[in-house]
């Protein structure tokens, strides 16, 4: 790996795992506002020292340390910087496993999303998708089904990651879905937690969305130093934003779609490399952020339309802007429609 190839993918790393925590950023700065200035201070900094070096440090070293079961856990750390053959062996054997596991997640991620969760609409036919929501379980399910059947036929473990993919998608999602329930009833004061104990809660939250980031970066590569690096400043520019500028965040409406947009082409690019298609590192880092700019400009151009009229007239039956999801806006869908 050459130096530019190398900076490209830690450029990568930061804007995914920057794009991808706008929603943990979000959470940490409204459960924040209830804590004690010492609470937050130490949350700030100690809780974003455990987030860094052990949720976006250890748990991708773990991942390439488990599924090559040939390297010892220094191996597993500096496996892809190293000339000896038997370790580049054996990252080659484990790579499409651990490729086809994490592209299962981030897949599934998408779609959940794509049918399921409340959106401001960016591009044409979301609309639509979301109105047959309860399609997400067959689609995913048919997903599965097809990326199951094309891996018996190279690797049965290459199927067994594919369903522990699915499965930790579904778990993740549990735990993610009760944590936005609880984020939801600290903000409006109907539970009552001490601050370490809320402390605690984002913790866990960082953790839950911190694997998107995690699985995400394995797109870029597999190696575990760059990731570190790639991950870690993105957590800082998270931290930041959670302190300074979650507000001016908000007034960007077509981030998360985005992040989500991003997920789905990362979750293809791993399927892709998994299956034997060598996809070359600079694809994922140039993609990334071409997805993400893109959808930076959409949300410019619709605050400046909707300074000077209705943002409509610039965006026809494309998005649906509200605080509620319902119905009537098409955040979720009418059971009557049919």
């Amino acid at each position: 790996m050459d130096l530019l190839t190398g900076a490209l993918i830690v450029v990568g790393l930061v804007v995914f795992e920057t794009i991808s925590s706008i929603d943990n950023a979000i959470i940490n700065a409204d459960v924040l506002a209830t804590m004690g200035q010492r609470a937050r201070r130490w949350f700030l900094i100690w809780g974003l020292l455990f987030a860094v070096f052990v949720i976006r440090g250890v748990l991708p070293w773990l991942i390439v340390w488990i599924a090559t079961p040939g390297l010892g856990p220094i191996e597993a750390l500096t496996a892809t910087f190293s000339e000896d053959p038997r370790v580049i062996a054996a990252i080659e054997e484990s790579a499409p496993i651990m490729l086809t596991g994490g592209g299962t997640f981030l897949v599934f991620l998408f779609l959940h999303w794509l049918f399921l969760e409340p959106k401001h609409f960016g591009l044409r036919g979301e609309r639509i998708i979301i109105r047959k929501g309860i399609w997400f379980y067959a689609v995913a399910s048919i997903v599965l089904l097809v990326i199951v059947w094309i891996c018996i036929q190279t690797n049965p473990m290459m199927a067994f990651a594919a369903v522990v993919g699915s499965t930790g998608f579904f778990i993740v999602s549990g735990f993610r879905t009760n944590a936005e329930q609880a984020e939801q009833q600290l903000v409006e004061g109907k539970t009552s937690l001490s601050d370490w104990s809320k402390i605690l809660y984002l913790e866990i939250i960082d953790a839950t969305f911190s694997i998107d980031g995690v699985i995400g970066a394995f797109a870029f590569t597999l190696s575990v130093p760059l990731i570190l690096l790639g991950n870690g400043i993105g957590a800082f520019v998270v931290r930041e934003v959670t302190i300074r500028h979650v507000d001016q965040v908000k007034k960007y409406p077509f981030l998360k779609n985005g992040a989500m947009y991003s997920i789905a082409f990362l979750g293809m690019i791993m399927l892709m490399d998994g299956f034997g298609f060598h996809i070359p590192p600079w694809v994922s880092p140039i993609f990334t952020i071409s997805i993400v700019v893109f959808f930076l400009v959409r949300s410019i151009r619709y605050n400046g339309m909707a300074q000077v009229n209705d943002p409509a007239a610039a965006f026809p039956d494309l998005f649906s802007i509200a605080d509620e999801p319902s119905p009537e806006n098409g955040l979720i869908p009418d059971r009557n429609d049919k």
